[in-house]
Protein backbone atom coordinates (compact mmCIF):
# COMPACT_ATOMS: atom_id res chain seq x y z
CA UNK A 1 0.00 0.00 0.00
CA UNK A 2 1.46 3.25 -0.95
CA UNK A 3 2.79 5.62 2.16
CA UNK A 4 0.25 8.24 1.78
CA UNK A 5 -3.02 5.76 1.48
CA UNK A 6 -1.97 3.92 4.82
CA UNK A 7 -1.08 7.77 6.60
CA UNK A 8 -4.61 8.52 5.26
CA UNK A 9 -6.24 5.25 6.35
CA UNK A 10 -4.16 5.62 10.05
CA UNK A 11 -5.13 9.36 10.14
CA UNK A 12 -9.05 8.48 10.13
CA UNK A 13 -8.82 5.31 12.06
CA UNK A 14 -7.46 7.88 14.92
CA UNK A 15 -9.81 10.67 14.33
CA UNK A 16 -12.47 7.79 14.55
CA UNK A 17 -11.52 6.83 17.82
CA UNK A 18 -10.77 10.26 19.39
CA UNK A 19 -14.73 10.69 18.58
CA UNK A 20 -15.49 7.20 20.22
CA UNK A 21 -14.25 7.91 23.51
CA UNK A 22 -16.21 11.06 24.02
CA UNK A 23 -19.40 9.06 23.53
CA UNK A 24 -21.82 10.15 26.45
CA UNK A 25 -25.42 8.08 26.87
CA UNK A 26 -27.35 11.33 26.51
CA UNK A 27 -24.98 12.38 23.43
CA UNK A 28 -25.58 9.17 22.22
CA UNK A 29 -29.31 9.49 22.19
CA UNK A 30 -29.24 12.26 20.24
CA UNK A 31 -27.02 11.18 17.89
CA UNK A 32 -29.17 8.45 17.59
CA UNK A 33 -32.36 11.00 16.62
CA UNK A 34 -30.10 13.02 14.42
CA UNK A 35 -28.63 10.88 12.13
CA UNK A 36 -32.48 9.85 10.91
CA UNK A 37 -32.46 13.11 9.58
CA UNK A 38 -30.40 11.85 6.56
CA UNK A 39 -32.30 8.38 6.16
CA UNK A 40 -33.63 8.20 2.82
CA UNK A 41 -37.10 7.88 4.24
CA UNK A 42 -36.62 11.55 5.46
CA UNK A 43 -34.67 13.05 2.48
CA UNK A 44 -36.80 11.47 -0.19
CA UNK A 45 -40.12 12.49 1.09
CA UNK A 46 -38.99 16.26 2.23
CA UNK A 47 -36.99 16.46 -1.83
CA UNK A 48 -40.51 15.27 -3.24
CA UNK A 49 -42.85 17.63 -0.90
CA UNK A 50 -40.52 20.48 -2.07
CA UNK A 51 -39.97 19.68 -5.83
CA UNK A 52 -43.70 19.62 -5.94
CA UNK A 53 -44.49 23.00 -4.95
CA UNK A 54 -46.24 22.38 -1.63
CA UNK A 55 -44.29 25.08 0.18
CA UNK A 56 -44.59 28.13 -1.46
CA UNK A 57 -41.08 30.00 -3.01
CA UNK A 58 -39.20 26.66 -2.57
CA UNK A 59 -40.03 25.20 -5.61
CA UNK A 60 -37.22 26.18 -7.76
CA UNK A 61 -34.56 25.29 -4.76
CA UNK A 62 -36.57 21.71 -4.14
CA UNK A 63 -36.53 20.50 -7.58
CA UNK A 64 -32.51 21.29 -7.11
CA UNK A 65 -32.81 19.48 -4.13
CA UNK A 66 -34.44 16.44 -5.63
CA UNK A 67 -32.22 16.05 -8.48
CA UNK A 68 -28.59 16.87 -6.61
CA UNK A 69 -30.17 14.17 -4.38
CA UNK A 70 -30.45 11.44 -7.15
CA UNK A 71 -27.26 11.97 -8.89
CA UNK A 72 -25.47 12.67 -5.17
CA UNK A 73 -27.11 8.75 -5.06
CA UNK A 74 -25.65 7.63 -7.88
CA UNK A 75 -22.50 8.97 -7.36
CA UNK A 76 -22.36 7.37 -3.86
CA UNK A 77 -23.31 3.75 -4.49
CA UNK A 78 -21.05 3.79 -7.75
CA UNK A 79 -18.19 4.52 -5.11
CA UNK A 80 -19.39 2.25 -2.76
CA UNK A 81 -19.23 -0.94 -4.72
CA UNK A 82 -15.66 0.17 -6.16
CA UNK A 83 -13.86 0.86 -2.96
CA UNK A 84 -15.49 -1.43 -1.48
CA UNK A 85 -14.14 -0.20 2.40
CA UNK A 86 -15.48 -2.07 5.32
CA UNK A 87 -17.65 -0.62 8.10
CA UNK A 88 -15.19 0.51 10.94
CA UNK A 89 -16.88 -2.52 13.62
CA UNK A 90 -14.53 -5.09 11.24
CA UNK A 91 -11.03 -3.58 11.03
CA UNK A 92 -11.31 -0.85 14.04
CA UNK A 93 -13.15 -3.02 15.94
CA UNK A 94 -15.46 -0.95 17.19
CA UNK A 95 -18.88 -1.44 18.92
CA UNK A 96 -21.14 0.87 16.81
CA UNK A 97 -24.51 2.33 18.32
CA UNK A 98 -26.91 1.38 15.66
CA UNK A 99 -27.11 -1.06 12.80
CA UNK A 100 -24.99 -0.57 9.37
CA UNK A 101 -27.50 -0.17 6.58
CA UNK A 102 -25.22 -2.22 4.47
CA UNK A 103 -21.35 -3.59 4.13
CA UNK A 104 -19.91 -0.30 3.38
CA UNK A 105 -18.47 2.76 4.59
CA UNK A 106 -17.39 4.66 1.46
CA UNK A 107 -18.88 7.66 0.80
CA UNK A 108 -20.95 8.16 3.46
CA UNK A 109 -24.98 7.97 2.03
CA UNK A 110 -26.20 10.03 5.02
CA UNK A 111 -23.71 12.45 5.02
CA UNK A 112 -24.20 13.04 0.83
CA UNK A 113 -28.12 13.07 1.13
CA UNK A 114 -28.30 15.86 3.86
CA UNK A 115 -25.90 18.22 2.47
CA UNK A 116 -27.44 17.42 -1.43
CA UNK A 117 -31.22 18.50 0.09
CA UNK A 118 -29.97 21.17 2.75
CA UNK A 119 -27.48 22.96 0.48
CA UNK A 120 -29.90 23.69 -1.94
CA UNK A 121 -32.72 24.90 0.41
CA UNK A 122 -30.48 27.65 2.25
CA UNK A 123 -30.12 29.33 -0.95
CA UNK A 124 -33.39 30.36 -1.37
CA UNK A 125 -34.07 30.84 2.45
CA UNK A 126 -32.83 33.81 4.69
CA UNK A 127 -29.61 33.65 5.68
CA UNK A 128 -30.25 32.52 9.26
CA UNK A 129 -32.31 29.29 8.74
CA UNK A 130 -29.80 28.54 5.91
CA UNK A 131 -27.24 28.23 7.97
CA UNK A 132 -29.66 26.35 10.59
CA UNK A 133 -29.87 23.80 7.90
CA UNK A 134 -26.67 23.19 6.59
CA UNK A 135 -25.39 23.35 10.30
CA UNK A 136 -28.07 20.26 10.88
CA UNK A 137 -26.67 18.45 7.71
CA UNK A 138 -23.10 18.61 8.80
CA UNK A 139 -24.34 17.38 12.26
CA UNK A 140 -25.96 14.25 10.19
CA UNK A 141 -22.65 13.40 8.75
CA UNK A 142 -20.92 13.62 12.18
CA UNK A 143 -23.28 11.57 13.70
CA UNK A 144 -22.92 9.18 11.18
CA UNK A 145 -18.97 9.01 12.64
CA UNK A 146 -19.80 9.63 15.98
CA UNK A 147 -22.14 6.55 15.66
CA UNK A 148 -19.67 3.99 14.60
CA UNK A 149 -20.72 3.59 11.20
CA UNK A 150 -18.60 5.54 9.06
CA UNK A 151 -14.99 6.62 9.37
CA UNK A 152 -14.43 10.68 9.09
CA UNK A 153 -13.06 10.18 5.89
CA UNK A 154 -15.99 8.78 4.79
CA UNK A 155 -18.19 11.60 5.95
CA UNK A 156 -15.89 14.40 4.09
CA UNK A 157 -16.02 12.54 1.04
CA UNK A 158 -19.49 12.69 1.42
CA UNK A 159 -19.59 16.58 1.53
CA UNK A 160 -17.61 16.95 -1.28
CA UNK A 161 -19.80 14.57 -3.59
CA UNK A 162 -22.44 16.53 -2.42
CA UNK A 163 -21.10 20.09 -2.86
CA UNK A 164 -19.54 18.59 -6.23
CA UNK A 165 -23.07 17.47 -7.87
CA UNK A 166 -24.62 21.00 -6.88
CA UNK A 167 -21.93 22.62 -8.28
CA UNK A 168 -22.02 20.65 -11.33
CA UNK A 169 -25.99 20.60 -11.43
CA UNK A 170 -25.86 24.62 -10.78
Amino acid sequence: MAAWLLWLRQTDEQLLLALIVRRRPRLDRSMRVLTRLGDAVFVIPVALLLASGAVPGLRTAGQLALLTLVVSHLVVQLLKRTVVRARPSLPVGLVSLIAAPDRFSFPSGHATSSLSVALPLATALPPAWGALLVAAAVLVGLSRSYLGVHYPGDVLAGWIIALGTLVALG
